[in-house]
């Protein structure tokens, strides 16, 4: 579908709402929300929602929650603690949610113009409020183009190496496989949208979407993205599978996103 995602001109809208939160969920948004008040306190400048929770896609038992904190200064390890044993907490405590994660960021970073393509555009269109001010509200539009693919993915080839190290270090078991490939497969095939998002003009989350999106201008690479979206969703502990990701779609992927909008802009 044309245009799918973005606004009358052709800006990207802002996905998720509170309001769309499924109802088993609510407690658990509802208990992160006073917990991270209670923890970080003054500290805390704005906190966001993100993922399938806010946009209404959630599966019980299934779904995470994801968290973003932005912090009035730059993170500190305690800060970093605190939020693991945040999320240990929540992980516990509700069956509804496989697992939380927070990530923290600071303000400045999230506003900073390395940052406005790429931090800042998943503030402003991916995350929901939840408390504070939003930092979208000084940040700009966003439209699906080649800058906005270069800076959001243009760095594939410089994960890859420590993927094969985390392959290597997770051993053969079934279990411990299982979240590599459900977290690679994901960022595969997140990262093959947005090499075709400024072609295909428009935005999705939807794992399903971005494959089928890939495949139309990348056919020859089209069952794969379409079995990487289906691991991202019921992962399986492969190492046949995370092998591929690392020696073959993934190299590929990279060598293409350079060739097409070049490489992100290096961080400190």
């Amino acid at each position: 579908m044309p245009n799918k995602g973005l606004d009358s001109r052709g800006y990207i809208e802002r996905e998720g709402s509170l309001g769309l939160i499924p109802r088993a969920f609510r407690p658990v948004v509802a208990t992160a929300r006073d917990r991270v008040l209670d923890v970080f306190g003054a500290r805390l400048h704005s906190a966001y929602l993100y993922g399938s929770i806010p946009r209404g896609t959630a599966r019980v038992g299934r779904s995470d929650l994801d968290l973003l904190l932005a912090l009035r200064e730059e993170p500190t390890e305690a800060d970093r603690s605190d939020a693991r044993s945040l999320d240990e907490a929540l992980d516990k405590e509700f069956t509804q949610i496989d697992g939380a994660g927070t990530l923290l960021v600071c303000r400045e970073q999230v506003l900073s113009d390395l940052e406005k393509h790429d931090l800042g555009w998943f503030v402003a269109c991916l995350c929901t409020p939840l408390l504070g001010e939003d930092l979208a509200e000084d940040l700009p539009r966003y439209r699906p183009d080649t800058l906005l693919a270069r800076e959001t993915n243009g760095d594939l080839a410089l994960f890859l190496p420590r993927w094969r190290e985390r392959i290597t270090e997770a051993g053969a078991s079934e279990e411990a496989l299982r979240p590599l490939v459900r977290f690679m497969s994901r960022h595969l095939v997140r990262t093959a949208f947005t090499l075709v998002m400024p072609r295909w003009n428009g935005w999705t989350s939807d794992l399903t979407e971005m494959a089928e999106a890939f495949g139309t201008y990348y056919p020859e690479r089209a069952a794969q993205l379409r079995e990487a979206a289906v691991l991202g969703h019921e992962p399986r502990g492969d190492a046949a599978v995370l092998r591929s990701y690392v020696d073959d779609l993934g190299p590929w992927l990279a060598e293409e996103y350079a060739r097409v909008h070049g490489i992100k802009k290096p961080r400190p």
